[in-house]
């Protein structure tokens, strides 16, 4: 059976609320992780958000897709080194946060336009690089603080938001958002990733704007129509427009979608509900 990221955040989710001991009144960073990972029982006593990582990574079977290391520097460098290293998130990717991403870090769960979810370990309420236990935390995608995200390589492949991903073998674009019930499992491919299926991928929501002019524009308005959501006057046509917006918008709404999920951009799973055919 291979392993995947649905594995990895499976067990780090289970270990949410896990706690270092105290000793003398204080947290003392003695944990069951260090003990547990080979070559690095030395860590037992130090800082321990990227050993926590380095089980999860073993725990879940996808040793050697992540660096077995107490370092988040020595981390950014090893992705760095093996050229999956990217400013965009990553399901089940490697987060490192701080300047050069060397002063905390953790494993992307979820991510949307605005936000990434995280397991982090070592952390606390406030979002410490040096805190008790490991955390079930949500940051602002686009802050400072977040400085990158390795890119594990996945045996089923790997769900993320870099556009520079979009056409590489075992890569899955999903760039408005996604999380582990998007990633691929026991040979499964997602509905939007580039398969051999017949049906379009989805282009990442930034695609769609005004002076975007592309043929995938049309089929998608063909479909819509289909569907009984035409707001087109004439057409559809290549070109994006407020009828292309307005069209979606009742595609998303006939899927129950509303709020911010029912803006008429095209979203992952709105895109892959509606199947549009390949050119």
């Amino acid at each position: 059976m291979s392993s995947n990221a649905a594995d990895l955040i499976r067990i780090a989710r289970d270990e949410v609320g896990y706690h270092e001991g105290r000793s003398g009144g204080h947290w003392n960073n003695i944990q069951k992780y260090s003990p547990a990972v080979s070559g690095l029982e030395w860590s037992q006593g130090e800082a321990w958000c990227a050993t926590f990582v380095a089980w999860c990574a073993e725990q879940s079977g996808n040793a050697g897709r992540f660096p077995v290391s107490a370092s988040c520097a020595e981390g950014v460098a090893w992705f760095q080194g093996r050229g999956r290293f990217t400013e965009y998130p990553v399901i089940g990717g490697q987060v490192f946060f701080g300047p050069g991403g060397g002063s905390h870090t953790g494993i992307c769960v979820a991510y949307t336009s605005d936000t990434i979810t995280t397991v982090e370990g070592n952390t606390n309420d406030g979002g410490s690089s040096e805190g008790d236990g490991v955390y079930l935390k949500t940051r602002d995608r686009r802050s400072d603080w977040v400085h990158g995200y390795g890119i594990p390589d996945f045996d089923e492949g790997v769900v993320l938001a870099d556009p520079g991903w979009k056409d590489r073998p075992g890569a899955i674009y999903f760039g408005q958002e996604a999380s582990a019930s998007d990633s691929p499992s026991d040979g499964a491919v997602s509905a939007a990733a580039p398969a051999a299926d017949g049906y379009e991928p989805f282009p990442g929501a930034d695609f769609f704007h005004d002076g975007q002019n592309s043929d995938v524009i049309t089929r998608m308005g063909v479909r819509l129509v289909a569907e009984g959501c035409s707001a087109y006057a004439e057409g559809p046509g290549p070109e994006w427009s407020d009828a292309d917006l307005e069209s979606f918008r009742n595609w998303q709404h006939k899927l129950g979608d509303s709020g911010s999920d029912a803006d008429g951009i095209p979203g992952p799973k709105q895109w892959a509900a509606l199947a549009v055919p390949r050119g």
